[in-house]
């Protein structure tokens, strides 16, 4: 077995390999990506949902470093956080609302229909 220099020689030798592959089949994976999309009619939008909506956008698709495996500092919550509240709007199905957050598919369907949201109110 060989001595800790000869170990990290063969680290470094090694991750520039990678390096260079990763480098080397990016544009051929862009390239197939691609061709999946369009086959199956996949659009940005969709990806950026399916990744929702704070990733959205970010990056070229780096490959993961170092510090890829860090977790985000816990938000403190508030005493309130979490709780119900109660609904402001209810839909012709039953649906209910609360009046925070982005409007609910049911409602904006209605509103674009040409319905007033005040005629949802509770």
């Amino acid at each position: 077995m060989g001595n800790l220099i000869d170990i990290q020689s063969q680290i470094e030798k090694l991750q520039k390999q990678a390096s260079d592959i990763r480098a080397k089949e990016f544009d051929k994976t862009i390239k197939d990506i691609l061709a999946q999309m369009q086959a199956f009619g996949i659009t940005l939008k969709d990806l950026q949902q399916a990744m929702g909506k704070g990733r959205a956008g970010k990056g070229r698709g780096k490959p993961a470093g170092k510090g890829a495996a860090k977790k985000p500092a816990a938000k403190k919550r508030s005493a309130t956080a979490g709780s119900s509240v109660a609904p402001k709007y209810r839909g012709p199905n039953g649906e209910t609302w609360s009046g925070r957050g982005l409007m609910p598919k049911w409602l904006s369907a209605l509103v674009a229909q040409g319905r007033g949201k005040q005629e949802f109110a509770i």
